[in-house]
């Protein structure tokens, strides 16, 4: 007589202790790799800034070097040339040098973070042929780089226009620094798109340079913006540019901290320009590896 043959023990499957139970086992398999992919995103974003930082600045003496006398050289020149050439005045009560470097240093780290985010995809062309990641963490990461290390400069800046008897607000920091934000957010909108246009239309960045040029001298950088003739100068205080220096001369040279309605719109239109470039950017970002 045969043997009769073993059945498998039935299991009977748990079930949750309540709904909400329910509910986060089954969330769990979705939400995992998002978990994941958000981890690998902030990691992957940490080796690009660490490597713009030591690749292009810290890795030698004479990148960091330049990154911090580059500012201070133009400073010298234009001081030089307003002062002693032209005779120019009228800077508010200021003296040029804190007039202008409140302002300056900021064009400049908008200005380098828009060139270096313009082709920050060139340098990881391998990767992006190679590997899928998402390659707004390159522009991220570049202009990131850029705007830090400015930063610090200008904070040295003030700081050592203070130890020279020059009346720096540094309570007016509580307003620099929201403005800094505002700078890195646009700027970064705009690197989106020109780095995703670059990447198809390779005159992007020499094209970039003479309109940063020609827009830094319609910028009431150099000078106030009363200076400029009556019938002008709404063309000139339309600048959103313009509107960020006036702010850190307000905050850093007068003090005053309150907020404006304008700043409202500030904050608008620079979240519509990063919005605005990141679409741009995803929308063009699965060709890239052709292009590159």
């Amino acid at each position: 007589m045969a043997a009769p043959v073993p059945t498998a023990p039935t299991v009977t499957p748990a079930t949750p202790a309540s709904p909400a139970a329910a509910r986060r086992l089954a969330s769990l398999p979705q939400a995992a790799p998002a978990v994941v992919a958000r981890a690998r995103n902030r990691a992957l974003f940490r080796n690009f800034f660490r490597r713009e930082l030591t690749t292009r600045y810290l890795g030698s003496a004479t990148g960091l070097a330049w990154a911090l006398l580059h500012p201070l050289a133009l400073l010298g020149v234009y001081w030089f040339v307003f002062t002693m050439v032209f005779r120019a005045g009228g800077f508010g009560g200021q003296s040029f040098l804190t007039f202008v470097a409140v302002a300056l240093w900021p064009w400049l780290a908008a200005q380098e973070a828009l060139q270096r985010g313009t082709v920050s995809l060139a340098s990881y062309a391998g990767m992006i042929r190679k590997v899928a990641f998402p390659h707004e963490l390159v522009v991220y990461a570049s202009v990131t780089a850029t705007l830090a290390l400015h930063f610090a400069g200008y904070l040295a800046v003030l700081v050592v226009l203070a130890v020279f008897g020059q009346p720096v607000h540094f309570e007016g920091l509580l307003l620099a620094l929201p403005v800094w934000l505002l700078l890195a957010v646009a700027v970064t909108g705009l690197a989106l798109l020109l780095a995703a246009l670059q990447v198809f239309i390779r005159d992007v960045e020499h094209v970039m340079m003479p309109l940063l040029m020609i827009l830094m001298y319609l910028t009431p950088i150099l000078y106030p913006l009363a200076a400029v003739p009556e019938a002008l100068r709404p063309y000139v205080a339309a600048n959103p540019f313009g509107y960020l220096v006036d702010r850190l001369r307000s905050g850093l040279l007068d003090g005053r901290l309150g907020l404006e309605w304008g700043d409202a719109l500030a904050v608008a239109v620079a979240a519509a320009l990063f919005l605005g470039g990141r679409w741009v950017f995803r929308r063009l970002s699965p060709h890239f590896e052709d292009f590159l």
